[in-house]
């Protein structure tokens, strides 16, 4: 199962992630997710844990903790939607305009 963890504290690493649900069985992998240009944590992440039911406890558990003063979220975590490609044309006045509906 894919869990979805928010409002981390900014100072949470992997490691500290995957130590919050070690306790409930084993994690594949726990990442918190990092801004590409900063390297600073985004406050949220994800952990990826083999087995559903020891995941359904974890998530259970841990959703509302309290951590680094911070309330976090912990859900199941939903397959990325595709969204539709953005078309840019250029109209008569010479400036771009987004079409996406």
């Amino acid at each position: 199962m894919n869990i979805y963890v928010s409002n981390l504290s900014f100072n949470v690493q992997d490691e500290d992630l995957r130590e919050f649900f070690a306790e409930y069985g084993e994690v594949a992998s726990a990442k918190v997710i990092t801004d590409k240009l900063t390297g600073k944590s985004r406050g949220f992440g994800f952990v990826e844990m083999p087995d559903d039911a020891a995941a359904q406890k974890a998530v259970a558990e841990l959703d509302q903790a309290t951590v680094e003063n911070r309330t976090i979220r912990v859900v199941e975590a939903k397959p990325k939607e595709d969204k539709p490609a953005r078309s840019f044309q250029k109209s008569n006045s010479g400036s771009f305009r987004n079409n996406r509906y």
